[in-house]
């Protein structure tokens, strides 16, 4: 029997990104995509139907009205790196590999690439939203797919067959044309799907420079910088951006390797890179 999560049906949060990082491996045809789909474990399938149905208008913007005050806590980006760390996954004896390691092989990555230090300390706090797993929140409001809502979804959503239940779909004014929305608004005018992408957002867009922001916000939203959806959307900003968001996204998907980061080792050198594009504290 497949183990699950009293906050959803994966067996840890990662199996979602697992899910999708072998999903967009590269020279898949079509018809292993949609096969890789179908033979997708169950509590991933499950996963998204959970998603897709609780994803409406009334959710997103309740999860906005209890979050983007930032309130909840107050703490540097080293001490939320701590946090997410105590989210344990007992549930995977292949992996023992911490939180921290994890974002810390994303960051040496985007390193060794010779990428700008902007680049490097997103790629180390990307994932950081995901805290509101611990806060209590379901996975399907934690990790996912992002997607517009009050607007048609687009059938390069993974299981936009799911859609059918969630209650915006009797609402015609959201499935009617570009829904409530214009084309060209630009995306930081239309109502992304709630999760840690969207949370991190907040917390840091003060602090770093635009193409950041936008990997940061977008860098879950596959169906707009890996299947082309949503394009009408978009304004001339969001289409200098895309580019950078597409640059990201391989080291989100596929820097997890078997080496281990010594965070010790390490540790003096992202304090100081944190210290160069954050204060002492951030609010949460």
């Amino acid at each position: 029997m497949e183990k699950t999560s009293a906050q959803g049906p994966l067996e840890k949060l990662e199996q979602w990104d697992d899910f999708v990082a072998s999903r967009y491996k590269a020279d898949r045809t079509p018809d292993e995509f949609r096969q890789h789909t179908q033979d997708a474990p169950s509590v991933v399938r499950e996963f998204y139907r959970l998603n897709h149905t609780h994803q409406t208008r009334d959710f997103v913007e309740q999860k906005r009205r209890q979050y983007l005050s930032l309130e909840k806590q107050r703490m540097s980006v080293w001490e939320a790196m701590k946090y997410l760390n105590t989210l344990v996954d007992d549930s995977d004896p292949d992996t023992d590999l911490s939180q921290i390691q994890h974002l810390l092989q994303t960051a040496e990555a985007i390193r060794r690439d010779g990428n700008p230090h902007w680049m490097v300390v997103t790629g180390l706090i990307h994932d950081l939203g995901k805290i509101l797993w611990l806060w209590g929140e379901p996975q399907w409001a934690v990790v996912g797919d992002t997607f517009p809502v009050a607007c048609p979804w687009s059938d390069k959503i993974v299981y936009s067959e799911y859609f059918s239940a969630n209650p915006d779909s009797q609402v015609a004014r959201y499935q009617t044309g570009l829904g409530v929305y214009q084309e060209g608004c630009g995306l930081d005018n239309v109502l992304m799907s709630w999760g840690h992408d969207e949370y991190l957002y907040h917390v840091v867009r003060n602090y770093l420079p635009e193409p950041a922001l936008y990997m940061i916000r977008y860098h879950s939203f596959y169906p707009w910088h890996k299947e082309g959806a949503y394009h009408p959307l978009m304004n001339s900003r969001d289409h200098e951006m895309l580019p950078w968001v597409q640059k990201f996204n391989p080291y989100d998907l596929y820097s997890k390797g078997v080496e281990k980061p010594d965070v010790d080792q390490l540790k003096p050198y992202y304090q100081e890179l944190i210290a160069e594009f954050f204060p002492a504290e951030l609010h949460w």
